[in-house]
């Protein structure tokens, strides 16, 4: 997540991190917004509903989990690597693939 947001910054671009505890010192130095939950892997159904669209990189099971909740509420989902085999999760194999996902299934919104 780091370097999402890293690389956000770095274009000019904002970003948000939900973050599962209480303390914002948690937040990665390119965190430009901090919210924090107090909720463990609870707020990973906030992540999923928040966003348009859903580009899952790797990742461990509360990725799974954050898939699940986006596909439930019918949202758009890629996945680069181990996570493309899921029904209803398009296959990427790029960054600039996940990306172009990203833009099309937006509505044309900036990202």
């Amino acid at each position: 997540m780091e370097a999402v947001c890293r690389g956000t910054a770095e274009k000019g671009g904002h970003s948000i991190g939900i973050l599962r505890g209480t303390d914002p010192l948690e937040a990665n130095r390119w965190v430009e917004t901090v919210i924090v939950t107090g909720m463990g892997t609870s707020r990973n159904r906030i992540i999923a509903l928040s966003g348009i669209v859903v580009a899952a990189i790797g990742g461990k099971y509360g990725t799974l989990s954050e898939i699940a909740y986006a596909l439930q509420a019918g949202k758009p989902v890629c996945a680069l690597g181990k996570w493309a085999g899921i029904d209803g999760v398009v296959p990427v194999i790029s960054p600039e693939e996940a990306l172009d996902f990203i833009i099309e299934n937006s509505g044309g919104d900036s990202c």
